[in-house]
């Protein structure tokens, strides 16, 4: 039997788009004698969904595209995921399913009975869970069809679950396994989804054909990384990361166990990756081609820039320089030796007048009060009126640049340098940031070393440094991760050695900063626990505070 499989990047609600696409593939497949093509979770409407689910039209629209799929499936059988109704009044209205279509109609459908509620979960809003599980026979193989999450629960080990959809359907003595997913990427994930299918291979000594989305959806980013296992437990080919494509096995071949191929997997690489392909698919499936971006001869802008050209290429991306009397000359210099790297358009807009201006109008009321944050702010709140009426002016979307470490602690300004239309660096810390830099400059010096290499700073006052208002970065960093996608409690961060202190005041700069996050651009997902929809905490909370 020859098994195919097409990593597609699907457009939410995209109906007709990702019918063709899936026609494109189907006819591939046919082209090469296979006997089956496999399509991802949910691939009819795009995942996640969320409530357009609640729409009887979305659904069937669904319907329709699968009836439209059946009707390619006369020469060849086709696997593929599609929210299903419910036909039981009590319960939720639909199941989140997987069909195999044959002779042009629905030859069977199994439901997902494990529905994920965390981080950017949030399935059981929607679905009713699978109680009841079977294989199908096709072509003379028997095969266990499961969604997802439901492979995600070994020998019920994993104590989110009380069923085990495996263990249910091994009773049957399938040939093969076929999983289609939504398995959203993070920087450690790839490993993980490896791990979690060696462990089912290994369990159920049976081949398996995983085939997961890639693209983006908005903040959620979905790398891609298909694989097909091996009966031995061994990785038989995973597939690339961040692109679309098509791959047709011979269950013989897989059986027998002839290939062992990997991606390489590099945090940094995949950060890089992901990024440009979240900013790609953010623009392209809005329809937008043009951004802009306030860059101020930092670090964090300098590589928001450089992402931003590699995904919509330089001649769409316009920068902003924006220098006030307290910025130094070589950052000025240092954004324009950027710019003049990659080739784009760049405009210099002082805004030393616009600041006297406001200081003008305001010193009646301010009167004698002495230079504080109030000040820094109106000069980042004169840049983002400046980036947002160009904006508004010539349709280029402005793209933010703070960094995960600002964002985690407050440390910058609402309607000012956190304006924006999507938060490029927003879940990369600072530290990482600076690997990205010299990444990104690898093959040569793209970024200026000197934006590299000085110490950050706002440049909001005189001679302002991060770190008169931060702790070094490595700290502050260490100590955000364990709190954040560790999810430790101060006492057990003050337990790991770090100063009492300090753990306290950054936590509470945390939490206390939660109104900004709330107001803030989507943050492409790139770790375990973003802020934005994973990240689902109380503005006035008092824990911490």
């Amino acid at each position: 039997m020859k098994i195919a499989i097409a990593q597609l990047n699907y457009h939410i609600g995209n109906f007709d788009g990702n019918l063709a696409k899936m026609l494109k593939a189907i006819d591939w497949a046919k082209e090469q004698n296979a006997d089956l093509v496999c399509f991802s979770e949910l691939a009819t409407c795009g995942y996640p969904p969320r409530d357009f689910l609640e729409f009887d039209d979305f659904i069937n629209l669904c319907d329709e595209t699968i009836q439209k799929l059946a009707q390619a499936s006369d020469e060849i059988g086709i696997v593929v995921g599609s929210p299903s109704k419910n036909p039981v009044i009590e319960g939720k209205d639909l199941f989140n399913s997987v069909y195999l279509l044959y002779n042009k109609k629905v030859e069977f459908v199994q439901h997902k009975a494990l529905l994920p509620t965390y981080d950017v979960f949030d399935e059981y809003r929607y679905f009713e869970p699978a109680t009841e599980f079977s294989t199908v026979v096709f072509k003379g193989k028997r095969i266990a069809l499961t969604v997802c999450e439901d492979i995600w629960n070994i020998g019920n080990e994993n104590p989110l679950y009380t069923v085990c959809p495996l263990d249910e359907m091994i009773a049957d003595d399938p040939d093969f396994i076929i999983n289609v997913s939504a398995s959203p990427f993070n920087y450690d994930h790839a490993e993980a989804r490896i791990h979690v299918l060696k462990a089912n291979v290994k369990r159920y000594k049976k081949p398996m054909f995983y085939v997961n989305h890639v693209g983006a959806q908005t903040e959620i980013i979905f790398d891609g990384g298909s694989v097909v296992m091996r009966p031995d437990g061994k990785v038989y080919e995973e597939l690339p990361y961040f692109e679309e494509g098509y791959r047709i096995y011979d269950l013989e071949d897989v059986e027998q166990g002839k290939e062992n191929i990997l991606q390489p997997k590099d945090k940094i690489l995949e950060i890089h990756d992901a990024i440009v392909l979240g900013i790609k698919d953010y623009f392209g499936k809005l329809g937008f081609t043009k951004a802009i971006v306030g860059l101020s001869g930092g670090i964090d802008s300098a590589v928001t820039t450089v992402l931003a050209a590699r995904a919509l290429g330089p001649e769409n991306v316009r920068v902003v320089l924006m220098p006030s009397q307290f910025s130094s000359d070589h950052s000025v210099n240092d954004a324009v030796a950027l710019a003049e790297n990659l080739g784009m358009q760049y405009d210099i807009i002082p805004i030393k007048d616009l600041y006297d201006g406001f200081m003008d109008k305001l010193s009646p009321i301010f009167k004698d009060l002495p230079f504080n944050v109030t000040e820094e702010n109106i000069q980042a709140r004169s840049r983002g009126v400046l980036l947002m009426a160009m904006s508004n002016k010539f349709g280029n979307i402005l793209l933010n640049t703070s960094n995960k470490s600002e964002m985690a602690v407050g440390y910058g300004t609402l309607y000012g340098d956190m304006c924006g239309g999507l938060s490029v660096i927003g879940d990369v810390y600072k530290t990482d940031v600076f690997t990205l830099a010299e990444y990104i400059n690898k093959d040569g010096v793209v970024i200026p070393i000197n934006t590299i290499t000085k110490p950050p700073s706002a440049e909001l006052r005189p001679n302002q440094k991060d770190s008169d208002s931060l702790p070094e970065y490595e700290i502050l960093d260490e100590i955000l991760y364990k709190y954040i996608e560790g999810q430790l409690g101060p006492k057990e961060i003050i337990a790991l050695g770090f100063d009492e202190k300090l753990v306290r005041r950054i936590l509470r700069l945390v939490n206390i900063n939660e109104f900004k996050r709330y107001q803030t651009a989507p943050v492409l997902r790139v770790s375990s626990k973003a802020f934005g929809m994973g990240r689902r905490v109380p503005i006035v909370g008092k824990y911490l505070s």
